[in-house]
């Protein structure tokens, strides 16, 4: 069953890096990069709030463009509250992160229109702080992220599909699960809101499919650590001058949750944005 449900959100769509960026949503996966000698610093805070074990985590990121369709990004997270939960690229963890993000193809169709993909790929690191629940004296080992994503944005309207692949090394007869993600992104920038503002803002539904493979432990497979979910729900990206603001919330719509895991009632993210330029460009 859970295959099938994979199978279907693929089919769906497929999030950004696994943390928002100030240029397109919070949950899902994007093809924006900044532009050649832009850097960006983003910080925010995601929840992940379920019957039992909540998880909310800090995060800033800095993000590089070395050519106008080359981006490099380190994450640095913190654990405000750690929770027994799936492991997840899009509502945030413990691990550091690296991602070089590549937009290898990028068609202008019309004034403010374009089609693009990006794909990225990067390293993942386990942090410093101890591990909760059933994750707790698990011998750890760094793993590598990847993901692709493809759509088009115009003055009005955002369309944007992807998915990726989370997976681990293992450690003495210890591996954390392969975590497949998908996305799908709609974005809508209302007529009233393309004049001349102070501040430009979107409106996007964001729909997150996943699979969590099985955890590791001792050389055996752990029954009951893998899960399948869909979540989607509604955010909002504003933009003024060289800042960003994005948040929003994503609901269960499908679960199929292995025992040991709690089911969560909500995802929930909020990101501010800087952009700046060095003084070369």
């Amino acid at each position: 069953m859970r295959t099938h449900v994979l199978l279907f959100a693929l089919l769906l769509g497929t999030g950004a890096e696994a943390f928002a960026s100030g240029h397109g949503p919070v949950f899902g996966f994007a093809t924006p990069v900044n532009s050649q000698g832009e850097w960006s610093f983003d910080a925010g805070m995601f929840g992940r709030n379920a019957t039992f074990g909540s998880q909310l985590t800090a995060r800033t990121m800095a993000s590089y463009g070395f050519t106008p369709h080359l981006q490099f990004s380190l994450i640095a997270p913190a654990l405000a509250q750690q929770g027994s939960l799936p492991m997840t690229m899009m509502s945030g963890g413990g691990e550091f992160q690296t991602n070089l993000a590549w937009r290898f193809h990028h068609q202008p169709n019309a004034i403010g229109s374009r089609f693009e993909s990006t794909a990225s790929v990067g390293l993942v690191v386990p942090g410093p702080q101890d591990n909760f629940g059933m994750f707790r004296g698990m011998r750890l080992a760094p793993g590598v992220s990847s993901w692709i994503a493809t759509g088009v944005a115009s003055r009005s309207h955002y369309l944007w599909i992807g998915g990726g692949l989370m997976r681990f090394a293992e450690s003495q007869g210890d591996r954390r699960p392969n975590v497949y993600s998908t996305s799908f992104v709609y974005g809508y920038r209302p007529h009233a809101w393309r004049n001349d503002r102070p501040w430009d803002w979107r409106l996007f539904a964001e729909f997150s499919g996943e699979y969590v493979g099985l955890m590791e432990r001792a050389g055996a497979l752990m029954p009951g650590s893998d899960a399948s979910q869909i979540f989607g729900g509604p955010t909002v990206l504003g933009i003024y001058k060289y800042f960003a603001i994005s948040g929003g919330a994503q609901f269960p719509i499908y679960r199929d949750m292995g025992r040991l895991y709690p089911r969560e009632r909500v995802r929930f993210a909020i990101n501010v944005s800087y952009f700046l330029f060095s003084h070369s460009h």
